[in-house]
């Protein structure tokens, strides 16, 4: 066997099970919301700035449009997000906050930092070394785009 095709030095299997990871550690967190992982994701993006054009979400979660579309979908059917065509393009469709998507951002803010810090407690990396890690990320994702 090669050796460069072993699993244990590959580092997209790693960030594979980091990734799948703390998607598993923040669903019983996102549970208490009543919203999945893809759907924080659309939250995070619209509590930054509200009212944006699909095309905008998608793209800033690196994602296709016709993936996010049925996820806004299930959202607005829980209430949390409502879309209306655009004013200038009617072709276009703007996502906005509901008041109850706007008040799970406090409750998200209550819930989910402290959850993550608790499974992370005894993960050796700090504040720091998670900044760093975030910068060399990004770095990874840069170049792959």
């Amino acid at each position: 066997m090669h050796k460069e095709l072993r699993l244990d030095n590959q580092i997209c299997f790693r960030l594979y099970s980091a990734a799948r990871l703390v998607m598993q550690a923040y669903t019983p967190l996102l549970n208490e919301l009543g919203i999945t992982y893809p759907q924080y994701l659309v939250l995070m993006v619209l509590w930054e700035k509200d009212s944006q054009p699909v095309n905008d979400i998608a793209h800033r979660l690196m994602l296709e449009t016709n993936t996010v579309t049925p996820l806004l979908q299930r959202m607005e059917k829980l209430g949390i997000v409502c879309r209306r065509k655009g004013e200038q393009d009617k072709r276009q469709q703007i996502v906005s906050l509901t008041e109850k998507g706007r008040e799970m951002e406090e409750r998200a803010f209550d819930i989910i930092p402290k959850g993550m810090g608790d499974r992370l407690a005894n993960c050796p990396l700090s504040i720091n070394d998670f900044q760093h890690l975030a910068g060399e990320l990004d770095s990874v994702i840069d170049s792959l785009k």
